[in-house]
């Protein structure tokens, strides 16, 4: 550190690693912290935060309701681009590391803290997130990562070391070791660490907190209608909901019908390949939806443009350049796709499965159903002219079948040659 520090913003959640990290800072540094919590969409994790940070001697304690920011200005920008890394993972931790980067800073400017610290590991993305936010917004901020400063390398170690400072943690029943990492929010719950580590084992059913099994799910389908203005969903069922209660709602129906489970390795940023399983429901049914909205009203070329960029989009996020120039100018783009995309997108919610049965755009629709229709379409559409448009699109093929030499011309060159 260039400078001795004096007061520290904590970002904690009250789990095992940042109730450590309060005492080792404390005891580190001989700093003041304070501790800061975002409510995202965690829920019962946030007050017995508050009561712990409480009873480590936390004078400045902040708190954060969340939810309609992280929902509104994070979760729906990032779906109107159909956002999936990898293929797999829809970005549930991810995107909530800029919100809560921005408001460390907010608050350690409001405190007059010298620093801000956090809780990732060394060998995680979360670190690059939260660090390359933060100097996004306030270049020059002194960053305590003590993951990547002390000697305590196991989550047995933190253990070890909680025990021995009287910090209270949670423990499976009847065991010494350490639970789960997990990280909650309104879009996802992740889970790492135990026997997940093992990439062969199959994740254990009670550790799934937010769905049934799709076994398990009811035998009748529910069906579901959600409305979008310009790319984001606004109504369920014909209510207009807020983009929390949206997302809250779609969780609960999704989890109740066995859907949005993912367990999946993944490539870090940082180089290595990691195993985590995900909850994410809500997200799982919006993404669906989404999609079936934007092919009834998106023109092709645009809807396949964004197809095109929307991996490189997914990265941006997953590594950590939310607050980037290069992301919020494909922001813009992205969310100038999106003036059409308006109407109804009717699911069938089927154990474990999200099946579009039905979309609708009054004011919106490219679909034409007199072009498409398979009967008389009463002249809208000449099947003559798709011979020109074949043969416009054949003639590169043939102008280079022309030029290209043939296969008895290559051999008697190669012939020629061997033989000069």
């Amino acid at each position: 550190m260039s400078k001795a520090i004096k007061k520290v913003v904590l970002a904690y959640s009250g789990g095992l690693d940042t109730s450590i990290i309060v005492k080792w800072l404390q005891e580190t540094y001989q700093c003041e912290v304070v501790t800061y919590t975002a409510d995202v969409g965690q829920g019962e994790e946030v007050e017995p935060a508050r009561a712990k940070a409480e009873a480590m001697g936390i004078k400045e304690i902040y708190i954060d309701d969340l939810r309609e920011e992280f929902v509104r200005d994070f979760v729906f920008p990032m779906f109107r681009a159909n956002t999936i890394y990898e293929g797999e993972y829809l970005l549930g931790t991810s995107i909530a590391r800029p919100l809560i980067s921005k408001r460390l800073i907010e608050v350690a400017n409001e405190t007059g803290a010298d620093a801000i610290s956090h809780g990732a590991t060394g060998k995680g993305n979360d670190q690059v997130r939260f660090e390359l936010g933060a100097y996004a917004l306030k270049p020059g901020v002194e960053v305590i990562a003590p993951w990547r400063e002390w000697d305590l390398n196991s989550r047995e170690d933190l253990m070890a070391y909680a025990a021995k400072h009287g910090i209270e943690v949670d423990t499976k029943k009847g065991s010494k070791k350490s639970a789960y990492s997990m990280d909650a929010n309104l879009l996802h719950i992740s889970y790492e660490g135990d026997i997940l580590e093992d990439p062969w084992n199959e994740a254990e059913e009670d550790m799934w907190r937010w769905s049934v099994s799709p076994e398990k799910a009811p035998d009748k389908a529910t069906y579901i209608e959600i409305g979008y203005e310009k790319g984001d969903p606004v109504s369920l069922n014909g209510e207009a909901l807020s983009p929390a209660t949206m997302l809250e709602t779609l969780n609960k129906l999704g989890g109740d019908n066995g859907i949005g489970r993912d367990d999946i390795v993944e490539n870090r940023f940082v180089g290595m390949k990691s195993r985590g399983c995900y909850e994410t429901p809500g997200g799982t049914i919006m993404l669906k939806a989404h999609r079936a909205m934007e092919s009834l009203t998106l023109d092709r070329e645009v809807m396949h443009l964004k197809d095109e960029l929307m991996p490189r989009y997914a990265k941006m996020i997953y590594n950590g350049f939310w607050w980037s120039p290069e992301r919020e100018m494909m922001q813009e783009m992205i969310d100038a796709s999106q003036k059409h995309v308006n109407g109804t997108v009717r699911l069938k919610l089927y154990k474990g499965n999200v099946m579009v049965v039905g979309r609708k755009s009054e004011t919106d629709s490219l679909f034409d159903e007199s072009i498409a229709t398979f009967e008389d379409d009463k002249g809208s559409y000449d099947q003559k002219d798709a011979a020109g448009f074949i043969k416009l699109n054949a003639l590169p093929r043939s102008l280079s079948e022309n030029s290209e030499p043939t296969t008895e011309k290559l051999n008697l060159a190669i012939f020629s040659l061997n033989y000069r």
